[in-house]
Order: C-alpha cells, then sequence, then structure tokens
C-alpha cells in the first residue's frame, strides 16, 4: 500500500486542527474527505486545499452522517485507511448545578458519541476491505484533571480517551490501530480572539515558551496515521508544551519559583531541623 493511494475522513476538517490535519496529510500523498457542518467553511477548504480533497457536510452526533461520510470516502477514493475523529465544542460551561441536561447531553455527543459512531463506521469498513488501518481521536489535556477546562468537556474528553484503549484492544487483531492526541492549548477558533490573554495564562502554566499551532497537533496526527507509527496502538500522545510535565505549578502562589529568584537549598519539612537557602 503506497502513501500515495491511502485515504482518510478528517471530521471537523474545517478550521482549527482539523483543517491542518487535511493538509498535512494530503502533503504526504493522501486524499481526504474533510467532513463538518459548516458548509460554508468546509467546501471553501476544500477548494483550498486541493483535487485530492472533497467535502461532505455532516453532524458527527448522527450516526446516519458519520456513516455517511466514510461512506463518501470509500466511494470517492475507493477505500478508507484512517479516520480522524476530531470534531469538537467546548460545549456546557457554568457550575454543575447550573448546567442544563441537554446541554450536558451535547457536548457528550459531539465529543463522544461521535467518537464512537467514527471507530464504529471507520472499523467496519476497514474491517471490510481487510487492510488494517488507523483511526486517531482527538482529546485534550483536559482529560487528565479537573481545572484544564470546562466539567463537561473535561468529563468527555477523558471518555475519548478510554474509549481509544478499548477500541485499540478490541480491533488490534485486524491491524486496525487507534490513538488518541491531547493537545494542550492550541491557537484555534475555539479559545476565541484573545490570543494575549492566552500569552498570559500560558506564561505561567506552561514551559514552552510559544503558543501550539494547529500544525504542531497536525504532525502528531500524520505520525499515528501513518506506517511509521505501524506498532503504536492505545496511547495518548500529549501535545501541549509540556503543561502536564510541568504540573500545577504551585510554586507561583507562594512567592514563586525558588529558581527564578535565584534561591537554592533544601527544605526539610518538620524534622525540626532548619532549611538550607542559598543564592544559586
Amino acid at each position: 500500500m503506497t502513501a500515495a493511494a491511502r485515504a482518510a475522513l478528517v471530521t471537523g476538517g474545517a478550521s482549527g486542527i482539523g483543517r491542518a490535519t487535511v493538509a498535512r496529510l494530503v502533503a504526504e500523498g493522501w486524499q481526504v474527505v474533510l467532513a463538518d457542518l459548516n458548509a460554508e467553511n468546509g467546501e471553501r477548504t476544500a477548494a483550498e486545499l486541493g483535487a485530492d480533497v472533497r467535502f461532505v457536510r455532516a453532524d458527527v452526533s448522527e450516526e446516519a452522517d458519520v456513516a455517511g461520510a466514510v461512506g463518501a470516502c470509500v466511494a470517492e477514493f475507493g477505500r478508507i485507511d484512517c479516520v480522524v475523529n476530531n470534531a469538537g465544542v467546548g460545549g456546557a460551561f457554568g457550575a454543575l448545578t447550573d448546567i442544563a441536561v441537554a446541554d450536558w447531553d451535547y457536548t457528550f455527543a459531539v465529543l463522544v458519541r461521535s467518537v464512537f459512531l467514527g471507530i464504529k463506521h471507520g472499523a467496519r469498513a476497514m474491517q471490510a476491505a481487510g487492510r488494517g488501518g488507523s483511526i486517531v481521536n482527538t482529546a485534550s489535556v483536559a482529560a487528565f484533571s479537573g481545572g484544564a477546562g470546562p466539567q463537561a468537556y473535561s468529563a468527555a474528553k477523558a471518555a475519548v480517551l478510554n474509549l481509544g484503549r478499548v477500541a485499540a484492544a478490541e480491533l488490534a487483531g485486524d491491524r486496525i490501530r487507534v490513538n488518541t492526541v491531547c493537545p494542550g492549548l492550541i491557537v484555534t477558533p475555539l479559545i476565541g480572539p484573545d490570543l494575549e490573554t492566552a500569552r498570559a495564562v500560558m506564561r505561567q502554566a506552561q514551559p514552552w515558551p510559544d503558543l501550539g499551532t494547529p500544525e504542531d497537533v497536525a504532525e502528531v496526527i500524520a505520525f499515528l496515521a501513518g506506517d511509521a507509527a505501524r506498532f503504536v496502538t492505545g496511547e495518548e500522545i500529549t501535545v501541549d508544551g509540556g503543561l502536564r510535565a510541568a504540573g500545577p505549578r504551585m510554586h507561583a502562589a507562594y512567592g514563586g519559583e525558588p529558581r527564578a529568584r535565584g534561591l537554592a537549598g533544601v527544605n526539610r519539612g518538620s524534622t525540626g531541623q532548619p532549611p538550607t537557602v542559598r543564592r544559586a
């Protein structure tokens, strides 16, 4: 199977990480069906990205639409080798005691049900073809803890992580790999236009000095889609500029990190022995 012959479905492909992923796959010789609810953006993006891209309007929370998008990839290109379940929304927000059930259900429909449907119908098509394939789901660093996103969003992304592991174990025998990317703060339309606020927040939380771009995530998705990742399945790859690695960075609440203040030493806690503090 040559790279030029491969075909992928990318949901939420009209903007942000999805658009960057479509562009990256096309650059590697893939043919791509771009699925998105926003028909205007989707048609324009497909036209801009070239003859190897087709647009299909799809509400990813609806089974018929997802099945139709998978079918469109097979009909247009004769095969489907990768499904990127990327479509997403910010979803419900507010105190848990104030969130409407309908808003909670909408969030899970777009963020979790859509991934299940993409796996279900994508895997069916791959199984029928007998060539194996790759499924890549987009989750978030919000999946790992509270405080990195709205409550419903965080819980939904945690469900996507577990679903990816379950699917990887189930589909391995068919040589279908299932992996998940977990972006940190990425400059997409989802974060809104106020980049200065984003930069100020991330200067405190993220070790890497630059904000993440959709292309940063698309590079990882393209890796997981292709043969270079042929032995990688059931994994989550975090693309977050060191955000998770840095942890909660509680030193900021206690007067700043000692290293930044030019201090070094040892804190001996409640041993009865005094701490040692020196200028580095």
